[in-house]
């Protein structure tokens, strides 16, 4: 345990030094076997998933400011795994003073036995005292809280809880191999505990390595959240169509058009090598064939575009993940306020470039992983004001689906529908 505290430790400060959580856990990866690097994982995303919490218990618990900000993120680990996991107590800071010693000094041997020694004597009043503040009783920067309860008055709490909750693993039946009858039934032969959600997906539970679920290698399914899983069929494709996935990567939204319909897709973006996972996907899911993949900028077609007008376009622009976050929780001490606006720039001159490739009668279905209404309705809204020749149609979702009009809200744990923050809205050409 003491080896994975301590990269899990430094995994969460090269986070806070501005590096992406995948990449922080790449550089710390020893080679240790699959156990040692899942427990590695599972400290890191907890921690960040609580940072404000355990930030600020961190900093009250210390006589004085901490300057060594690895140590400070090892006491943070032990935190986590003293309030969130079944670790037992003597074991978790038996081996964070041990770590200590080797990440610090062995001075700090005695400074950490004694912080943690203190959280389980007083962890009861020592965590209502804290949680007084905003910070860390939400685990969100303040700028962050003060928007949600903006956009959302009456379901911000909600919102911000549902962030801090562990995300499923969901999956996407690939129909052209199995329905998901059959797939569920594979499942269950194999003791895998599932279950159906939405028109397409299976949950896995607990989550696992999906290399390890049958069907992996012959293309059977793909991991895509529920809300994620809305994004093709709300496009009304039918066969033969024009169809252009503008900001593809990953390509997970792109093979779900390919294995729904038979139409002409083309898949863009402007990151090459994001494109080589996408080319990776389709080719594991059997689907290469039916995909064109391009490299280019969505916001300025002249370079890559053939002149002849699409039927369909969906746009899942860039955002700032705000709906993505319990699974992505470094995104929250990552992004800044002022990356916001840089975000809705963007999104607006995708969407005004894209505009002019749609046919009349066609359908652009603009996509985020957002739930900030700057990027989402407020953008909208301004783009229908610079086109009059662009109608909003009106989305429908089933009643157990939590959403806003096109805004799916992120769910906590174990609801009927558990999905991420998404948000979507259908333009047609007039």
């Amino acid at each position: 345990m003491k080896v994975e505290q301590q990269q899990a430790a430094r995994a969460v400060d090269h986070v806070h030094h501005g590096m992406s959580l995948d990449a922080a856990l790449a550089a710390v990866d020893d080679g240790s076997p699959r156990r040692g690097r899942a427990l590695v994982q599972e400290l890191a995303y907890g921690t960040l998933r609580h940072w404000g919490t355990l930030d600020a218990m961190t900093r009250h618990l210390a006589a004085k400011p901490i300057s060594d900000s690895l140590l400070h993120a090892l006491v943070s680990v032990a935190l986590y795994q003293l309030d969130h996991t079944r670790a037992p107590a003597f074991a978790v800071v038996d081996r964070a003073v041990e770590a200590a010693a080797e990440l610090a000094k062995p001075a700090a041997k005695r400074w950490v036995n004694a912080v943690l020694r203190r959280y389980l004597r007083e962890r009861r009043t020592l965590s209502i005292s804290v949680r007084r503040d905003a910070v860390a009783r939400w685990s969100y920067p303040r700028w962050w809280i003060v928007r949600i309860k903006a956009d959302f008055p009456d379901d911000w709490e909600s919102i911000l809880e549902a962030g801090n909750s562990r995300p499923p693993l969901t999956l996407r039946v690939n129909r052209r191999v199995s329905s998901r009858a059959d797939f569920i039934a594979t499942l269950t032969e194999q003791a895998v505990t599932c279950e159906a959600i939405g028109e397409f997906g299976v949950t896995v539970n607990p989550p696992r390595p999906v290399t390890e679920l049958p069907g992996y290698a012959e293309g059977a399914f793909s991991v895509q959240d529920a809300a994620a899983q809305w994004a093709a069929p709300l496009l009304d494709v039918t066969g033969g169509m024009r169809v252009l996935d503008a900001c593809a990567a990953p390509g997970g939204k792109t093979a779900h058009l390919a294995e729904l319909v038979d139409a002409i897709v083309t898949a863009l973006d402007r990151d090459a090598a994001r494109l080589e996972r996408v080319m990776a996907n389709l080719e594991r899911l059997r689907l290469a064939a039916r995909v064109q993949v391009l490299c280019g900028d969505a916001g300025d077609p002249s370079g890559w575009w053939d002149g002849q007008p699409f039927d369909r376009i969906l746009a899942d622009v860039p955002c700032s993940a705000s709906g993505v976050v319990r699974r992505h929780p470094d995104a929250k001490w990552l992004r800044r306020q002022g990356d916001i606006a840089a975000f809705t720039r963007d999104q607006r001159r995708i969407l005004d470039a894209l505009w002019p490739l749609l046919a009349v009668g066609g359908k652009l279905l603009y996509a985020t992983c957002s739930v900030f209404r700057s990027e989402n309705d407020a953008q909208i809204d301004e783009f229908l004001a610079r086109h009059p020749d662009a109608l909003r149609e009106t989305i429908t979702f089933p009643a157990n689906v939590r959403h806003l009009g096109g805004q799916l809200l992120p769910s906590a744990s174990r609801p009927v529908h558990n999905q991420d923050g998404f948000f979507y809205a259908l333009l047609r050409k007039a």
